[in-house]
């Protein structure tokens, strides 16, 4: 009785060690398979990071329009001299955040969109229907898996009119939208510095610096900020300064002083 109860024993010890082994080995071989190259025609899929500072606000001399200029790429700068201002017609402006790719194809069909709207209507497309054609568009692909953040700026014959488009195909209107990695850094200086009363001058000072507060602190803006004015009879680009030398010079100095 004792003889046979070790027998069992000694079995039932085997049995285990050898699960333990297989399973070992097959953690083994797991490990090993997910350290082997993509096999041929097979897709890795990549979910690189983004970053960017756009921002846009009426008041009672226009629109002021101001970005950064830096592409990133997960933790690498893609680009430093990116044109994120897409001038759609000579009374519209529309902005870029998110893929890069994305906006400026969309954006160019939107451009043709408004020129044959132009053509066909024999007048100049109003903001709100541009921004309109643009939502549409990406509420038609929304799934598809698009990145877009884009603000339509422009004067039509009502007036200034500032609207917010994203992929998902939401379109919102508004006085002020900032939209980005650097946004919320935007929006500090912006709420504590807009007013509806304010002179051109000071409106596009506001712009630049809420832009440069932004790229000082958010690692994925950065490179040239580029202002733009959309008034009356259109559109004017103001300024395309290197953040450095703001940094270094106007902005620096002045902190250093305070």
């Amino acid at each position: 009785m004792v003889y046979s109860e070790m027998l069992d024993q000694l079995e039932t010890n085997f049995r285990i060690e050898e699960d333990a082994g297989e399973n070992a080995f097959t953690e083994e071989m797991d490990s090993f398979k997910l350290k082997m190259p993509p096999s041929v025609g097979m897709v890795p899929k990549i979910n690189l990071k983004k970053g960017t500072t756009t921002l846009a606000f009426r008041f009672n001399g226009g629109i002021i329009v101001a970005v950064d200029s830096r592409a990133s790429s997960g933790q690498y700068i893609a680009s430093s001299t990116v044109t994120k201002i897409l001038e759609i017609n000579e009374s519209l402006l529309g902005t870029m955040a998110g893929g890069a790719a994305d906006c400026q194809y969309w954006e160019r069909v939107l451009t043709q969109e408004c020129r044959l709207w132009e053509l066909r209507n024999k007048e100049r497309i109003s903001v709100a229907a541009a921004s309109k054609i643009l939502s549409n568009i990406t509420y038609s692909y929304r799934s598809h898996g698009l990145s877009m953040g884009t603000m339509i700026a422009g004067w039509d014959k009502t007036g200034p009119h500032l609207y917010y488009v994203d992929s998902e195909g939401q379109r919102l209107k508004h006085d002020l939208f900032s939209v980005g990695s650097g946004s919320i850094y935007a929006y500090g200086v912006l709420d504590s510095g807009v007013s509806w009363d304010m002179s051109i001058e000071d409106a596009i000072e506001l712009g630049r610096r809420a832009i440069y507060h932004a790229t000082h602190r958010d690692a994925g803006s950065g490179g040239w900020i580029n202002v733009y004015h959309v008034h009356e009879k259109g559109w004017t680009n103001i300024s395309h300064e290197d953040c450095s030398e703001l940094h270094y010079n106007k902005y620096g100095k002045r902190a250093a002083a305070n």
